[in-house]
C-alpha cells in the first residue's frame, strides 16, 4: 500500500504560523505520509471576476488538490472569534468549482492561537461552513492549541504532553477514516 497524501490547509499566510507548524505535528503523528501544504494566496471572491474570467488557476488547483489527496488537515487561527478571511475565501472560492472535492473527503479540523481557548469558536464556525460540501468530518477529539506561541520546541514539535496525545489521537482517527 502507498503512503497515503495529507493536504494541509493552514487559515494563516505567515510561514512560521503556529497553524502551519501544527500541520506539520499533525502529519508527524499520523505516521507514514505525504504532506503537500495548500496556498491559499487567492483573489478575493469576487462574482464579476468569476463571471468574466473563470474560476482562477490557483483556486483550481487548490480545489484539484482536495479532490486528489487522501485526506485534508485544517488548522485555523481564531480572528475576532471567527477563522480567518483567507481560509472562508478559500472554501467560498471551492464551493464554486464544477465538483465538490470536499464530497465524503475525511478531514480533521484543529485550530492554534494565543488565547487561553486554542481557537475553539474558530473551529466551530469552520466546522458549520464546511457542512454543506458532507465531507468525512472527524467529530473528534478535538485539537484546540491554547497559547500557541509557547507550545512548540525550537525543532517545530509540541511540547504538552495533552496536546502531543490529543493531536495524535485525532490523526490515527483520520488513518482509519482513511482506510473506511
Amino acid at each position: 500500500m502507498t503512503e497515503p497524501v495529507l493536504l494541509g490547509i493552514a487559515g494563516a499566510l505567515r510561514k512560521a504560523s503556529t497553524n502551519r507548524r501544527l500541520i506539520r505535528e499533525a502529519a508527524r503523528l499520523f505516521g507514514p505520509c505525504r504532506l503537500i501544504e495548500a496556498d491559499l494566496r487567492l483573489p478575493l471572491y469576487d462574482a464579476d471576476l468569476e463571471d468574466s474570467e473563470g474560476i482562477p488557476e490557483a483556486v483550481q488547483h487548490l480545489a484539484d488538490q482536495v479532490s486528489q489527496v487522501d485526506a485534508v488537515v485544517i488548522s485555523t487561527p481564531e480572528y475576532n472569534k471567527a477563522p480567518p478571511g483567507v481560509l472562508k475565501n478559500a472554501l467560498d472560492w471551492i464551493s464554486r468549482t464544477k465538483t465538490n472535492p470536499w464530497q465524503d473527503k475525511p478531514v480533521a479540523v484543529m485550530s492554534a492561537a494565543a488565547g487561553r481557548a486554542g481557537g475553539e469558536r474558530s473551529q466551530l464556525v469552520l466546522r458549520t461552513c464546511m457542512v454543506p460540501f458532507q465531507p468525512r468530518l472527524l467529530p473528534g477529539p478535538e485539537m484546540h492549541l491554547a497559547d500557541s506561541g509557547k507550545q512548540f520546541d525550537d525543532e517545530g514539535r509540541l511540547t504538552g504532553e495533552i496536546y502531543e496525545k490529543t493531536l495524535g489521537d485525532l490523526m490515527q482517527k483520520l488513518r482509519a477514516e482513511i482506510g473506511r
